[in-house]
């Protein structure tokens, strides 16, 4: 169900200039929580109309298709945060010079998960090598399919 959820969701968001960037469901079966996370490709920041917006299309969608969900469902749509998850080579590529905390095989080394500078990529699509380095100056060379989780750090000045 959630794989084809986001389909869904994701042909709603895309003629809207906006991309899907973050898709979870929660809740319960019998109330389903759908959160979604959506940026803009004009590469503004979010606003509480572009939230609106995506959540009108996507209940218009969603309330035409009983088979897929029930009419009893929470949607939540937001921007993705300052600490908005990586998902694709696009968003690595877009956010290269920052901060994440990446967790991945790769980084087993220093306990699996860490926080990372992104270096850069190298390569496109499921071949892509994405290059991070660790506090200490060590760099790692990952793919997509090697990283479990990872999000933007972000961390507060004083």
């Amino acid at each position: 169900m959630k794989h084809e959820l986001e389909v869904v969701v994701a042909q709603e968001v895309t003629p809207l200039e906006y991309e899907l960037a973050e898709f979870r469901v929660g809740g319960t079966k019998s109330r389903p929580v759908l959160d979604i996370r959506i940026d803009r490709l004009d590469g503004q920041k979010v606003q509480v109309g572009d939230c609106e917006r995506v959540s009108r299309a996507i209940e218009a969608r969603l309330d035409t298709m009983p088979d897929l969900i029930d009419g009893r469902y929470v949607l939540e749509v937001s921007s993705p945060g300052m600490e908005r998850s990586l998902r694709t080579i696009a968003h690595w590529q877009r956010f290269t010079g920052r901060k994440a905390m990446v967790t991945s095989t790769v980084l087993a080394a220093i306990g699996g998960r860490a926080e990372v500078e992104i270096v850069g990529v190298d390569g496109e699509g499921a071949d892509a090598r994405i290059s991070v380095q660790d506090p200490k100056g060590n760099t790692y060379a990952m793919t997509l399919a090697e990283i479990s989780e990872a999000r933007l750090a972000f961390h507060w000045k004083p």
